[in-house]
């Protein structure tokens, strides 16, 4: 298995922890050399944090880990395209690479809507590679809504008094 596909693979790892406790499924994981220094998945709801995204937790803990705020030899593993938060504390850490699985129509600021993490305006750009295990990242995300989309419509009809199940 090619070296960017085994820590992707790590990071959907980290995505399915997310899904197990209701989050959206989305993982990340921070390399240095070839040693994984941080993970993280999803925690919004969890912790009731607009930042608790996989990459602001995987950040956070690469910086304790390290003890620095710079992450200049470190890649960044995310299931996701990141969002302008995350693609911000990216470049503000100085990610030397950034890889991610499926694109983010709606707010993908590593190319897909624009590309924060590349902008020669900043001081700092980090190397992107995209649609690694793209797929796969992508169904877990497919799976989680479609379900979440069929809970919802059965709590509505429970409500009603309906249940076509019986």
């Amino acid at each position: 298995m090619e070296r960017d596909e085994r820590f992707m693979q790590l990071a959907i790892e980290e995505a399915k922890k997310a899904e197990a406790i209701g989050e959206v499924p989305i993982g990340c994981v921070i390399v240095k050399g070839d040693q994984v220094i941080a993970t993280g998945h999803n925690r919004r709801e969890t912790d009731r944090l607009a930042a608790a995204h996989a990459e602001m937790i995987a950040i956070e803990t690469a910086n304790e880990t390290l003890g620095n705020w710079r992450l200049e030899d470190c890649e960044l593993y995310v299931t996701l395209e990141p969002c302008p938060m995350c693609a911000g504390a990216i470049v503000l850490s100085r990610v030397k690479r950034v890889i991610f699985g499926a694109h983010d129509p709606k707010g993908g600021c590593c190319g897909t809507l624009m590309n924060l993490v590349q902008d020669e305006r900043f001081n700092h750009q980090a190397e992107v590679t995209e649609n690694v295990l793209a797929e796969e990242c992508g169904q877990l995300l497919t799976d989680f809504f479609r379900a979440l989309r069929e809970r919802k419509k059965q709590e509505r009809l429970n409500q009603r008094g309906c249940n076509p199940i019986d």
